[in-house]
């Protein structure tokens, strides 16, 4: 199972995530920044209005119900996009802090190779010495 685990991550291009770890982060940023300048009102200037005259005041009510509920819905939407856009903003903080320290376990990675392939040929220089005295 961890064979497949390796070939996996041997198979990511390392490079390229680490490069665009900050534009994904600049990235989630602005997203944040711009949602959270939105307001949460809505415009109604947009909205389909008739001018015709409706036909009894139960009718406007009717209207005016379904226009208080439909401004709850959007407030109540408005909130859950700033929760998820911070949410994936602290993803992407996250995710781009993951890369720094996959990028610094790699280098140290290879530089305990180079150390171990040193000892090696030093143990393998020592042993022939010591067998052919």
């Amino acid at each position: 199972m961890a064979i497949g685990w390796l070939t996996v991550l041997k198979m990511v291009p390392w490079g390229d995530v680490i490069v665009n770890a900050p534009k994904i982060a600049n990235g989630a940023m602005k997203l944040w920044s711009t949602v959270a300048r939105k307001s949460g009102t809505a415009d109604s200037t947009g909205a389909n209005m008739h001018t015709a005259a409706p036909a009894d005041a139960q009718s406007l009510d009717v209207l005016k119900a379904q226009l208080a509920a439909s401004e709850a819905r959007i407030s109540e939407l408005h909130s859950q996009m700033l929760e998820s856009t911070e949410l994936i903003k602290a993803l992407a903080d996250q995710s781009a802090l993951l890369i720094k320290r996959i990028e610094m376990n790699r280098i140290r990675v290879l530089w305990l190779s180079v150390v171990v392939v040193i000892l090696m040929v030093m143990m393998t220089t020592i042993l022939y010495i010591t067998i052919t005295g």
